[in-house]
């Protein structure tokens, strides 16, 4: 399988960061703790996924809070579209693996809030959950 080129990787990078972004701002809680599960949780990630989303810094879409979120979401659709074209195996095993993510990041501290839940909503649905 070909390795991903830096405008993939870029666009990897700004799903996978970003949904765990949107998820842990959702709601006031532990950072710290929501920032661990994602990290934790990243280990899910297709391996090739998984090398190019280290390969970089995360790159978060600039503006408002909806801005950032619409680019977000653009991205998962963007890197479930990429990944579907390597192999729908890989794409399915990225999309369980970014909710499974979201999901632990929105209980790590014992609490799944009603916003939380709304924005795994979205990502669910911009991965065609």
């Amino acid at each position: 399988m070909r390795a991903f080129t830096d405008e993939e990787g870029r666009t990897l990078r700004t799903a996978v960061y970003g949904a765990m972004v949107l998820v842990s701002v959702a709601e006031e809680g532990a950072l710290d703790q929501e920032s661990h599960a994602g990290v934790e949780a990243m280990a899910t990630l297709p391996a090739a996924v998984r090398e190019a989303v280290d390969a970089g810094a995360p790159e978060l879409p600039s503006g408002s809070v909806e801005d950032v979120e619409a680019g977000v979401l653009a991205a998962l659709r963007a890197s479930a579209a990429l990944l579907s074209q390597r192999s729908a195996a890989e794409a399915e095993r990225f999309a369980d693996a970014v909710v499974g993510m979201c999901e632990k990041v929105a209980s790590a501290d014992g609490r799944v809030g009603r916003d939380e839940d709304a924005v795994i909503g979205r990502v669910r649905a911009s991965l065609g959950r």
